[in-house]
């Protein structure tokens, strides 16, 4: 009975956190699609919020993907972040 409440309580604390909070925290993957046209400059965390510098894309730049990770001390609740360009 205690596993199930416990497994109860994990759904319920996970479901409620946003996607940055369960990556930064618990870590696993997460996905950020930039607005059409947008050049991803750089990325950082400050708490549980992601933050990211953009730029307008020229003509010459290509749509590309990122992956920003944690690399965390112990090597347990790494979270990956998968940043997208659109042109």
């Amino acid at each position: 009975m205690k596993k199930v409440l416990a497994i109860a309580l994990l759904a319920i604390s996970l479901a409620s956190c946003t996607e940055n909070s369960r990556v930064k925290n618990f870590g696993g993957e997460g996905t950020l699609n930039l607005p059409k046209g947008q050049k991803l400059i750089t990325v950082t965390w400050k708490d549980t919020q992601l933050w990211y510098l953009t730029r307008p894309m020229d003509s010459t730049d290509v749509a590309e993907t990122y992956t920003f990770h944690e690399e965390s001390s112990f090597g347990v609740l790494q979270g990956t972040y998968n940043i997208v360009e659109t042109k």
